[in-house]
């Protein structure tokens, strides 16, 4: 925590397939006092996707689906943007990654503020795939909360999806767990034990930001959305290391529809493989089950060993955290197996190279951005993806406002000659649109790995 300034971390050890300790370090807020203890929430991110597959096992078990059942069969309306690809979804697919359905998150973290879960997952009928099926891992959020809100349909019937959703894993998940506190409600949340999000400025400093950008997982919840605690999802793991049974002696899932989450379906990397929401990495020669789950501010772990009976939970309270997951699973293996000492050099290496990062692209950022260049964009930008662009002025900072978020930016003249505008605040850095004007029209483009969008110039607003 110290050599990457995160402020706060909730954290959980398991042993013996119980949790043996479970407690807090460090402050829920930089600047307060307010410590961060076993019970404080911190929004876990992506690994919601695995309590989501919890969920969809159950309902396999009870004989409401399959996991080779084609998804049509169960939702009529689901739609990929690719027909062919269509028919061949079952629903293990919507959690596997394998399908060649690319990320395209840009769509629901710009456009969040009307999006429901029936429009977010609408949105994958205009999405295509970019690999055959088992070729490449590629992570869909989109696909994850689809999976969700159709698992939620077969257990809360004839309510809204978000809803239903809801209900179901406090039914199916949450209360079997003794999960009393995790919760999909941010409002919740955020009035009660809860760490604060923390990002890096533009100079790699450390602290508070704001909650904006966190918002956007609501829509798509099954994907990222839950809340909870260093004490509450190591509850969660103890269940995995049970092979699905309860500490009152009670089943919750069989082992075999437990287990067949671990089941490779794509390869990641060498020795490391993605099941059903859930990697399996044997590259310590040990299996390790874990997921990661990553938003603005916030980056956590949970790890378990199923032949063993170990298991580690991390939660954090800002982005520099996501640098201690992997030197936190390397130090759990080196104390268990009495290993060749090699965390503390991860630690050491991967702030020194953090921090030679962010030196070396703050040198070609100008901040504020140049005046000159900013007083050329126009006042307003549209895209039909992704919604208005507002360009303002705040004191000496131009300031990008996507309505559901803004973010002061900084400009930079790239390699290529183009010249881009970045988004700098802390958990909203570096979205960049490069500047594309063309013939006489003023147009920004924002790429993500696999799709271009174009922001063109709005007309004036009518008085």
């Amino acid at each position: 925590m110290k050599t990457f300034d995160v402020p706060g971390v909730g954290l959980a050890f398991l042993d013996g397939g119980k949790t043996v300790w479970a407690g807090g370090l460090g402050v829920k807020e930089l600047g307060k006092p307010d410590p961060v203890d076993a019970d404080t929430l911190f929004i876990a991110a992506s690994n919601t996707k695995a309590l989501t597959t919890l969920l969809l096992a159950e309902l396999v078990d009870e004989g409401k689906m399959r996991w080779d059942q084609p998804v049509t069969e169960l939702f009529p309306a689901f739609r990929l943007g690719d027909e062919s690809t269509t028919k061949q979804v079952q629903v293990r697919h919507l959690v596997c990654a394998c399908t060649g359905m690319p990320r395209q998150d840009l769509e629901w973290l710009f456009e969040y503020r009307n999006e429901t879960p029936a429009s977010a997952t609408k949105l994958l009928g205009t999405m295509q795939p970019t690999t055959r099926f088992g070729e490449v891992f590629q992570y869909s959020n989109l696909m994850a909360a689809a999976a969700g809100f159709i698992g939620g349909a077969k257990v809360v019937p004839g309510k809204e999806w978000g809803a239903a959703y809801d209900e179901a894993m406090r039914m199916k998940v949450f209360e079997p767990l003794g999960m009393t506190t995790t919760t999909f409600d941010f409002t919740k949340a955020l009035k009660g034990d809860v760490a604060q999000p923390h990002g890096d400025d533009v100079d790699g400093k450390v602290t508070r930001a704001r909650m904006d950008l966190n918002y956007s997982v609501f829509p798509v919840r099954p994907a990222g959305g839950v809340w909870t605690s260093a004490r509450e999802l190591a509850k969660y793991v103890e269940m995995e290391l049970a092979k699905g049974m309860l500490p009152n002696g009670k089943r919750l899932v069989s082992a075999e529809n437990l287990v067949a989450r671990y089941k490779p379906n794509v390869v990641v990397g060498e020795d490391v493989t993605y099941g059903m929401a859930l990697f399996v990495d044997r590259r310590y020669g040990v299996t390790v089950v874990h997921h990661g789950g990553d938003l603005a501010g916030y980056h956590s772990d949970m790890i378990w060993l199923p032949e063993y009976e170990a298991g580690a939970v991390i939660l954090t309270n800002a982005d520099s955290g996501v640098m201690i997951r992997g030197p936190l699973l390397r130090k759990l293996l080196e104390v268990l197996f009495d290993g060749k000492p090699e965390a503390e050099e991860m630690l050491k290496v991967g702030a020194k190279q953090r921090k030679a990062a962010i030196a070396k692209e703050r040198e070609r950022l100008v901040v504020p951005a140049d005046p000159a260049a900013a007083a050329t964009l126009a006042p307003r930008y549209v895209n039909a993806s992704l919604g208005e662009l507002k360009i303002l002025k705040e004191g000496t900072a131009t300031v990008f406002d996507v309505g559901e978020w803004k973010s002061a930016v900084a400009s930079r003249t790239n390699d290529d000659g183009t010249f881009s505008f970045i988004t700098i605040d802390p958990t909203i850095s570096w979205f960049e649109f490069v500047v594309a004007d063309r013939d006489g029209k003023r147009r920004l483009v924002i790429r993500d790995a696999q799709h271009e969008y174009l922001f063109e110039e709005a007309p004036p607003t009518k008085p």
